[in-house]
C-alpha cells in the first residue's frame, strides 16, 4: 500500500524547493516495527533471560525509542521515494524529515522539504556570437621561440683566473631573511645550494648585480636588497631582505649555433628550416587552443547573462566541494603536508570558492538542458576513452579505474562532463 494521495505539495512553481507530507498506513508501520523486534531479541543481551529468548514484550518495553527510531530509519526513505515519484518530483537533496509522527497503532507522519532541479527554458542559445580571431603567426614569434631552444641547450663552461663580470654567471649558495623595520633579521631560511645568477641579465635583481660584479670563486658577499611596493611576488613587496652569497665558481654561457647540426640535435629533423615549420605549427595550435577556449568562456558568459533561474544550494555546495578537493591535490602534490592543510580556514576557502561555483553550476545546467534540445549524446567509445586515458595517468587498469569511478559516482561525472564539452563545442561552431 502506498502513502496517502492527499499528501500536500507546497511551493511555488519557479521554486527550487518543495515540501511533501508523507502518510505510511498502520500496518506497514506494524510489520516494520514486529521486523525490528525481531532483530532486537537476536541481539539482546539482558540479565536472566538466554540470548535470542527475549519476550517481546521487554523488548518494546526496554527499547521503545530506539525502536521508533529504526522504524523510521528504515520506512521514511522507501516511501519518502514513492511519494516524490507519485509527484513527478526528482530531489537532488537530501531531504530534511520534520514534523515526524509515530505512535503504535497509528499510521507514520512526517514532512519532507528538499530541492529538485529547476525547470529551465533556455533563452538565446542560438542568437549566440562567439568571438574567432584570424590567428596569424609572425616570424619574429618563431625566432623567439628558436632563441628559447638555444637558451634550454646552452652549456656552461668554468672561468678560472678572474672575478664575475658583465655577462657571467655565478655559481653560488644563497640564503635570504627578511629585515624588519628595527633592523633585525629574522632566522636564516634554508639555503639554495647550486644556483645560477646572471650577472647584468635582465631577470637579475639588480643589487645582485652591483653586489657581486668583481667577486672571485670562494668569495662571500652580504648585502640588503629592498623590494618595491609593487614587487610581482607579494611576499616580497615593500620589504628588505638580506642576503649572504657565497660564489663557489663562474661560470659562462654557452649558445649552440643555430644551423642544421642544431636542428638534428633536437629530433627527427634532417635542417633548421623544418624545425621553423614545426615551430610555427605549434605557436599556430596553441593560438587557436587558447582563442577556442577564450571564446567559449565568452559564449558561457553570455548564456548566463540570457538566463537568471534559481540554483539548488546543495549542487553549489556539491561544486565547492569538488573544487576544494581538486586544490588540496594540487597543493599536496606541490609538496604541502597534511598538517599544513589542516591549519587552513577551509570557512573562509568555501566563501571563496562559492561564486565561481554558483557560475559552475548554472552553466552545467543550461548546457544540459542545451544538449537535451539539441539531441547530443555520448557514446560508450567516447566514455571508455576517458577511462583509458585515466588509467595511463594514474598507471592503473582501466578496469580498475572504471570501478572505482562507478563506485564513488565519478562515471556519471564523466559522461556528463563529456556532453558538456560536446554541447560547448556545438554552440562555438554554429556561432558566426
Amino acid at each position: 500500500m502506498s502513502p496517502t494521495d492527499t499528501a500536500a505539495n507546497h511551493a511555488t512553481k519557479d521554486s527550487v524547493k518543495r515540501e511533501i507530507s508523507v502518510e505510511i498506513p498502520a500496518d506497514e508501520v506494524a510489520r516494520e516495527t514486529e521486523a525490528q523486534v525481531q532483530r532486537y531479541q537476536k541481539m539482546a543481551r539482558l540479565p536472566g533471560f538466554r540470548a535470542g529468548h527475549v519476550p517481546a514484550s521487554i523488548i518494546r518495553q526496554r527499547f521503545g525509542e530506539g525502536l521508533k527510531n529504526d522504524v523510521a530509519e528504515a520506512l521514511i526513505p522507501k516511501y519518502f521515494r514513492k511519494e516524490a515519484e507519485k509527484q513527478g518530483l526528482m530531489p537532488v537533496s537530501t531531504p530534511r524529515v520534520t514534523d515526524l509522527h509515530i505512535r503504535e497503532g497509528e499510521p507514520l507522519r512526517f514532512k519532507a522539504t528538499f530541492e529538485i532541479l529547476p525547470e529551465i527554458q533556455v533563452e538565446g542559445y542560438k542568437e549566440l556570437r562567439g568571438d574567432k580571431p584570424e590567428i596569424v603567426v609572425t616570424d619574429d614569434e618563431v625566432e623567439q621561440a628558436l632563441n628559447n631552444l638555444r637558451e634550454q641547450h646552452a652549456t656552461y663552461t668554468t672561468i678560472e683566473g678572474r672575478p664575475l663580470a658583465e655577462g657571467d654567471f655565478a655559481q653560488a649558495a644563497m640564503n635570504g631573511r627578511p629585515k624588519d623595520p628595527t633592523g633585525e633579521t629574522a632566522k636564516n631560511n634554508p639555503a639554495l645550494n647550486d644556483v645560477l645568477i646572471e650577472i647584468g641579465g635582465k631577470n637579475t635583481v639588480p643589487e645582485f648585480t652591483q653586489n657581486l660584479i668583481g667577486a672571485s670563486a670562494g668569495e662571500e658577499r652580504t648585502f640588503d636588497v629592498v623590494y618595491p611596493e609593487d614587487a610581482p611576488d607579494k611576499r616580497l613587496a615593500g620589504k628588505t631582505f638580506v642576503y649572504t652569497v657565497k660564489v663557489n665558481g663562474i661560470k659562462q654561457k654557452n649558445l649552440p649555433e643555430l644551423n642544421d647540426d642544431f636542428a638534428k640535435e633536437l629530433g627527427e629533423f634532417n635542417n633548421l628550416d623544418q624545425v621553423r615549420k614545426q615551430i610555427r605549427e605549434n605557436i599556430d595550435g596553441e593560438k587557436r587552443h587558447t582563442a577556442e577556449r577564450e571564446g567559449k568562456d565568452k559564449l558561457v558568459a553570455d548564456l548566463l547573462k540570457r538566463n537568471e533561474f534559481e540554483v539548488p544550494e546543495s549542487l553549489v555546495d556539491r561544486q565547492i566541494d569538488l573544487r576544494l578537493e581538486r586544490g588540496l591535490r594540487a597543493l599536496a602534490a606541490q609538496g604541502m603536508k597534511v598538517e599544513d592543510m589542516k591549519k587552513m580556514d577551509l570557512p573562509r576557502l568555501r566563501a571563496g570558492q562559492r561564486e565561481q561555483a554558483l557560475q559552475d553550476v548554472k552553466s552545467s545546467l543550461l548546457l544540459e538542458r542545451i544538449a537535451d534540445l539539441e539531441k547530443i549524446e555520448v557514446s560508450d567509445e567516447e566514455v571508455n576513452r576517458e577511462l583509458e586515458a585515466l588509467a595511463r595517468q594514474s598507471k592503473q587498469t582501466s578496469e580498475a579505474v572504471r570501478a572505482r569511478l562507478t563506485e564513488d559516482g565519478g562515471l556519471d561525472r564523466i559522461r556528463n562532463r563529456i556532453r558538456n564539452e560536446k554541447t560547448l563545442d556545438f554552440l562555438y561552431h554554429q556561432s558566426a
